[in-house]
């Protein structure tokens, strides 16, 4: 396994901290709103690694942050007079639900910002003890000049920017490398914890420190975000770790680029800004958006059109036909001696893909491909019916990747959806085709695909 590792800026070979156990934190929502598309590109890669780990027989501890304490969560409580709690945990159970929908795995563990208040007071007394942070009236700020590393994720070097004295807030930009609030002191109309530091609430960035090494230990293998998060964000968690701790921090940086729309960069004001549950209503499958997400190189940016997912239907589609034939398909009683051989050769290419940088476009090339050789070795006869699980086995293998198959295929059908096929059928020797296509669109949208051939009409239910 190799991949690019942002902070050496080449491509690397994998080394794992415990032998076949990888250690992975992932930047997770700031849950103020719904998740967006562009965030789901991240979270589907993330779910790419964890899945590729996992199908190289590695044992996977994932951490997924839910930042339930900052500026955005604390603005829009109060925007609704609502506390921060009640707030918070109606978009951190839709950020569940949508990484559901799209057949995210789960983590091993979800830590609250909100819950964790005291690990991340114990980093601020050591940077204060090691003189890292200093107090002032309104916050305790990281001195960015006592780290003498400060820059080396983000390439910038801070003698060359402009320099500002603090910043209080939790995102900024790269040009205005300052000082970093690590704990805010009370302030009116803001949540507060009483600690030995003082009454207050943390800055963003101790929180992921604070997080990641109370589940992942000092130092862990991997952390992974998109590129927005290098800097302040990732640049401050290695400061305020390494400083605290005295040891490397993370060994492995991944990064995800943008994801853009119609080649613009996603805005409410240009109408371009959407959310899952957005792209649903529209009609589209679940599968199928995660299918989009999920097939540019994480390292090139992503342009999301409506045009590419209607191709990711018709990805989805060919998968699903191929492998509701494989499984429900009669064939005769023998064996192909060749079907080790070529399942066996498949399989390599699929690992050499994920093993190349995660390169995920290669690994569905093959899958495609191999979908290919079987329909053709079905229409010259070649597949018997021993053949069948080692088909279905590689196909699940390489979907316990990919992530867009059903569990199971459902091979009977409800009195309506006959009845509705009867009608359909009655309308075509009606000539009435207009009106036939769109009970073929309302059995689509019930998972229900219809093929007319010359030996009669088939049906197939894919959800």
């Amino acid at each position: 396994m190799k991949f690019y590792n942002t902070i050496s800026g080449k491509i690397e070979e994998f080394k794992a901290i415990n032998q076949k156990e990888v250690r992975i934190y992932t930047c997770g929502p700031t849950v103020y709103d719904f998740a967006h598309i562009g965030n789901f590109r991240a979270y589907v890669f993330e779910d790419l690694v964890r899945r590729s780990f996992e199908y190289l027989g590695y044992k996977v501890v994932q951490v997924m942050n839910i930042t339930d304490v900052d500026d955005k969560t604390i603005k829009k409580s109060n925007e609704l007079g609502i506390s921060l709690k009640e707030y918070t945990k109606k978009y951190t159970e839709e950020f569940f639900k949508d990484i559901d929908t799209l057949n995210i795995e789960r983590a091993e563990y979800y830590p609250r910002a909100t819950e964790h208040i005291s690990q991340m007071v114990d980093i601020i007394k050591k940077l204060l003890d090691k003189g890292y942070a200093y107090k002032k009236e309104d916050a305790i700020y990281y001195d960015i000049s006592k780290f003498k590393d400060y820059g080396k994720l983000a390439k910038i070097d801070v003698n060359e920017l402009k320099k500002g004295s603090r910043v209080n807030v939790d995102e900024y930009d790269k040009d205005n490398v300052q000082d970093f609030a690590l704990w805010k002191f009370k302030r009116k109309g803001e949540p507060f914890w009483e600690t030995e530091i003082g009454l207050g609430r943390p800055g963003w960035h101790i929180e992921c420190s604070a997080m990641s090494m109370e589940y992942l230990g000092e130092t862990f293998d991997i952390h992974m975000g998109g590129v927005d998060n290098i800097f302040p964000h990732h640049e401050n968690e290695i400061a305020q770790s390494e400083a605290s701790t005295g040891k490397k921090f993370v060994n492995y940086w991944i990064h995800i680029h943008h994801l853009i729309v119609n080649g613009q960069k996603m805005s409410k004001s240009k109408g371009n800004f959407f959310t899952l549950r957005d792209i649903l209503q529209k009609g589209f499958r679940a599968p199928a958006i995660r299918f989009l997400l999920l097939g540019t190189h994480y390292r090139k940016t992503l342009n999301f059109t409506f045009q590419a997912l209607k191709q990711a239907e018709q990805n989805i589609d060919r998968i699903l036909n191929f492998m509701y034939e494989i499984e429900t398909t009669v064939f005769k009683d023998f064996e192909n001696s060749e079907m080790d051989k070529i399942t066996e050769e498949y399989n390599n290419r699929f690992v050499s893909a994920l093993e190349d940088d995660f390169n995920i476009s290669q690994a569905l090339n093959t899958l495609f491909e191999f979908i290919k050789k079987i329909n053709i070795m079905i229409k010259n006869r070649e597949i018997g019916s021993k053949d069948r699980d080692k088909i279905v086995s590689i196909m699940r293998g390489f979907d316990k990747v990919v992530g867009v198959l059903p569990d199971k295929f459902e091979t009977e059908l409800q009195s309506e959806e006959k009845e509705l096929i009867e009608k359909r059928n009655r309308l075509r020797e009606d000539k009435k085709y207009e009106e036939a296509d769109k009970i073929r669109e309302l059995l689509k949208d019930k998972g229900i695909i219809i093929e007319d051939t010359p030996w009669g009409v088939r049906w197939k239910k894919l959800q």
